[in-house]
């Protein structure tokens, strides 16, 4: 695979309109950025510039559109831009907004391409880490669905099927097409289709006040016999828009995507479910990585904290600790184990009270990181959401996350979980008495 570098653009450009669902009036300005800082919008309009990145964890809620926002300020209607910035390869980039909803201009992502080319896109010194599918995952939202498989090349297909034959527009009907990401195929097949929204469902909207300021001229409403007021610009114009909005999601990764999509009806809210999907994929194999390296704690150091012996020390292996807030371990689960002799004969389970303990004895690890805590236990106090997802057998590796919500003096709380390969099969949230571990 050929090295890529990251890109920004070399100069400041200006883009206004007004947007697609609130009407506001806005200024964007895209101004290039240093390498490794990602994509990101920022909110000029508060006392205090606000930053939001383009990242999945910043996704908020919203209805035909993707939002972004950090508890304070949104912004919303960003898949276009982000399409657009995906398409001619762009990494660094602050995207300066004075308003809320960016503008939609034509509904399409044109306007954004233009603008950008304008600015020049321009090659940085550090070498691109894309975001490379080797092994299958799929997202589904009722009867939407988007897979990412493997692909050979260094390249992003797509092939996107839409089907809109059971709708108030028919004549939609049914769309197929495959399209294979680069600026130049991006800008002439992709690029110039629109949003559109059926008869039916332009009526609904603008009886609820949205849009109210849009004509059939300046979106494409589309009716029984087509268009309304306005034309095609491609024929399959619909299933062009829907690949231009999935490159503007798929920007959430915060990293290029590597590889091939087939979607199948897919909008923003599934779109969003694959991109987690993916950074949870990414996550299970950096920790399976991680697996096959030195332990930080080996079974004798564990010994030295916890005071645990044969058969009820529950933890092997301490793979991770990151100060005293989150420390990952593992538990080889054999059928050595003494509890299999009961729990059941034939059929042997692991017994959840004993997934909880596990996950119990890794908070101790974790509380044993402060200082302050030395020579103390952690002494189980209560538990509260405890779920347990599925079985675990003979044969299955845990691995133990714990993560400090709150540790005081004399208590602690922590959030945790049990994983076997990528599936939770346990979570809880515990609550500890830190107590001397000599009495005396």
């Amino acid at each position: 695979m050929s090295v890529e570098m990251q890109h920004t653009i070399s100069d400041s450009v200006v883009l206004e309109g007004q947007g697609l669902f609130g009407g506001q009036k806005v200024t964007i300005t895209f101004k290039p950025a240093e390498v490794d800082s990602g994509v990101a919008f920022v909110r000029t309009d508060y006392p205090d510039p606000l930053r939001i990145p383009v990242l999945v964890t910043a996704v908020k809620s919203q209805p035909r559109r993707t939002a972004l926002g950090d508890g304070v300020a949104m912004v919303e209607t960003v898949e276009h831009c982000l399409a657009a910035v995906n398409a001619l390869g762009i990494d660094n980039l602050d995207i300066e907004i004075d308003g809320q909803e960016l503008p939609n201009i034509d509904g399409s992502c044109l306007p954004y391409v233009e603008t950008l080319q304008k600015a020049g896109v321009v090659a940085q010194n550090k070498a691109r880490e894309p975001f490379v599918i080797n092994e299958p995952v799929m997202a589904q939202d009722g009867k939407t669905s988007i897979c990412a498989l493997p692909a050979e090349g260094d390249g992003l297909s797509i092939t996107y099927h839409l089907d809109y034959t059971a709708t108030d527009a028919p004549n939609i009907g049914r769309q197929l097409l495959s399209f294979n990401l680069t600026p130049e195929g991006f800008v002439n097949d992709i690029a110039a289709a629109r949003t559109f929204v059926t008869e039916g469902e332009a009526k609904q909207f603008q009886a609820s006040g949205i849009g109210s300021h849009l004509s059939a001229k300046d979106v494409l409403v589309i009716g029984t016999e087509g268009p309304i007021d306005n034309s095609w610009r491609f024929p399959d114009e619909c299933v062009r828009h829907k690949i231009a909005d999935l490159l503007g999601d798929i920007m959430l990764l915060g990293r290029p995507l590597r590889g091939r999509l087939v979607a199948y009806r897919s909008g923003h809210s599934c779109n969003q479910k694959l991109v987690k999907q993916l950074l949870k994929m990414h996550e299970a194999q950096e920790r399976r990585k991680t697996l096959g390296s030195d332990a930080l704690l080996d079974i004798r150091k564990i010994q030295k904290i916890l005071p645990h012996r044969y058969p009820f020390l529950l933890v092997d292996r301490v793979l991770e600790i990151d100060g005293d807030h989150r420390a990952v371990g593992l538990k080889n689960v054999t059928m050595n184990e003494q509890f299999f002799q009961g729990h059941f004969p034939g059929t042997p389970i692991m017994p959840g009270v004993l997934i909880v303990e596990a996950l119990a004895q890794m908070s101790g690890l974790l509380f044993a990181q402060r200082l302050e805590h030395t020579g103390q236990l952690a002494v189980l106090l209560s538990m509260d959401k405890v779920k347990m997802r599925r079985a675990v057998v003979p044969g299955d590796q845990l691995i133990l996350e714990v993560e400090a919500v709150r540790v005081k003096s004399r208590t602690g709380h922590c959030r945790c979980r049990a994983l076997v390969a990528d599936n939770v099969v346990a979570e809880a949230q515990i609550r500890f008495m830190l107590v001397d571990a000599d009495p005396a």
